[in-house]
């Protein structure tokens, strides 16, 4: 076996070390971004983001560095499900009224989180000046998390469709229901029917009565998807349908916070162990906010 520290002197002896010229402290800066998460679903009512939330909390309880981003241009809630009260949103920070850092609110356990999509929808229209130094603002974020989720509208509106295709991936949420499945399966396949950069998309199933049933609905997407789209579509895991969380919903606490034992919790839990040790890793293509920005108004869904 080759002694490293050997090999490691030896290169220091030789001066054959590589160098920290631009180029690597680049690339380093690259390897520290956040990776960005869209959460999506193919219908409204499914628990997206009531998911998205506490999957969040599960990951910064692990001790991930997490920010939650409500992207959902009409029905933004994430603060409403923490019974949070919001002063502000991003579109603050398109006035110029507020940095981006004096906008990230905290929840449950520390959590941060920015509030509301409103304001999103402003950047189709400014300026390329102005855009430029919102997105290096927003930029910094990236080298100060591991993950950042975007609770993402539902259905396939444009907004929805131009988030995915910026995002390093999207995890979509549906249910048992035959309905939340055609539409969870429409929104998949016309994400890679039109991305010219496919993104790795996984699959949550809400509200299931046991892993089984889970497990089928995930058959059936996949058996689909591999047929039609020749994409892969791994199961991250289940939430069971537990009445713990709609008491939680009701108290506007999230329901890993509330009930941390209940099936439920313990499900959330299992989903993101499994993501964290399954996740592709943070690599040099990683893109970063600016990239993500720039990506989203490129126009190109």
């Amino acid at each position: 076996m080759i002694d490293q520290a050997a090999s490691l002197r030896e290169m220091m002896l030789n001066n054959s070390l590589p160098q920290l010229n631009e180029e690597n402290l680049v690339q380093g800066k690259k390897l520290n971004q956040a990776r960005l998460i869209a959460i999506s679903s193919g219908k409204g009512g499914v628990g997206k983001s009531n998911f998205t939330l506490n999957l969040a909390l599960k990951l910064h309880a692990a001790g991930k560095k997490v920010l939650v981003f409500d992207a959902d241009l009409g029905m933004a809630n994430i603060d409403v499900l923490m019974g949070v009260s919001s002063r502000f949103s991003v579109y603050h920070v398109l006035k110029g009224e507020k940095r981006i850092q004096d906008i990230i609110q905290f929840g449950p356990h520390g959590l941060p989180f920015v509030a509301g999509g409103s304001g999103l929808i402003e950047l189709l229209t400014l300026s390329e000046e102005d855009i430029h130094g919102f997105t290096s603002d927003l930029d910094r974020l990236s080298n100060e998390y591991d993950y950042i989720l975007f609770d993402t509208g539902a259905g396939l509106s444009l907004e929805n469709r131009r988030f995915i295709a910026a995002a390093d991936e999207c995890i979509v949420v549906t249910t048992p229901e035959p309905t939340s499945i055609t539409d969870a399966y429409a929104l998949i396949k016309v994400m890679h029917r039109h991305l010219s950069e496919p993104i790795p998309f996984s699959m949550v199933v809400n509200r299931a009565e046991n892993r089984r049933e889970a497990e089928q609905v995930s058959a059936k997407i996949g058996l689909v998807a591999k047929r039609f789209l020749n994409a892969a579509i791994p199961l991250l895991g289940h939430v069971s349908d537990d009445p713990h969380v709609m008491r939680a919903v009701k108290k506007q606490t999230p329901f890993t916070v509330m009930y941390p034992q209940c099936t439920a919790s313990r499900d959330m839990e299992r989903i993101a162990a499994g993501y964290m040790d399954l996740a592709l890793p943070l690599t040099q293509n990683t893109q970063g906010f600016k990239g993500f920005i720039n990506k989203w108004l490129k126009k190109t869904i």
